[in-house]
């Protein structure tokens, strides 16, 4: 028999949003992979590190963190050799990833090259998408809304009509699209409308009003929200972080 690849969320970042389900899994693993730069600590084993068993095996997979296409493909075929060998040899294989594996997550590519294979299990996470809702104090979305989620980097031409045919929106991967990002919305008339969140959970984070983001440049983890709905919902005034 083969080991199993589990594929564990770990919520956004706060050890404490992770679920007992993913807890239990991580506590009691002899082997656990995860996502990591090629230089400075992984963010996905940072928030599992006071579970993680201390005599537990450990493959790092480590992407350089470059602004042209990820994954790379041959780091995951690497990657999914390794993990593979594992697999085979009976042991199961205990897989981090930040937020939800299925949504914008790095397991995804590690399933499609093992899932036909070996058998696999996905733990789902607190996505980043609700815990920045949370954080903004209002509702995502409701009734008959559609939500659109957006990648940053996506041209305005792309991202404009979206935009328009949607009620709730939410744009992420912010970064250094931060200022074209803010004028697109500034033309449509939505600066009112939009809030932002970047590092969400952590001691980190920061909450603004679009409009009063006092940077020109965003982290990775930032996130956009729109709400342009028929729900009468408004942004607070302020906030204290």
């Amino acid at each position: 028999m083969t080991g199993t690849l589990y594929g564990v969320g770990l919520g956004p970042g706060d050890p404490e949003l992770m679920t007992l389900k993913a807890h239990r899994l991580i506590s009691s693993a002899r082997v656990i992979a995860y996502p990591a730069p090629d230089s400075g600590e992984s963010f996905a084993r940072s928030i599992a590190a006071h579970v993680i068993p201390a005599d537990a095996r450990e493959i790092p997979i480590v992407v350089p963190m470059r602004v042209d296409r990820f994954p790379a493909q041959e780091i995951y075929d690497k990657a999914a050799l390794e993990i593979a060998e594992v697999l085979a040899s009976g042991q199961d294989v205990v897989t981090l990833c930040e937020g939800d594996p299925f949504f914008y997550g790095s397991f995804m590519y590690l399933f499609e090259r093992l899932s036909d294979r070996f058998p696999c299990e996905i733990v789902p996470g607190v996505t980043s998408l609700t815990a920045c809702a949370a954080q903004l104090r209002r509702p995502l979305t409701s009734r008959t809304d559609v939500l659109t989620v957006l990648p940053g980097p996506l041209d305005d031409t792309e991202l404009r009509p979206r935009i328009e045919n949607s009620q709730a929106i939410a744009i992420m991967k912010v970064g250094r699209h931060l200022p074209r990002l803010r004028a697109l919305l500034d033309d449509m008339g939505l600066l009112d409308k939009a809030g932002y969140v970047e590092r969400a959970s952590l001691p980190e984070q920061r909450v603004f009003r679009l409009a009063n983001v006092p940077a020109e440049k965003a982290p990775y983890f930032s996130m956009i929200l729109i709400y342009k709905g028929d729900e009468a919902w408004t942004l607070p005034p302020s906030f204290s972080s």
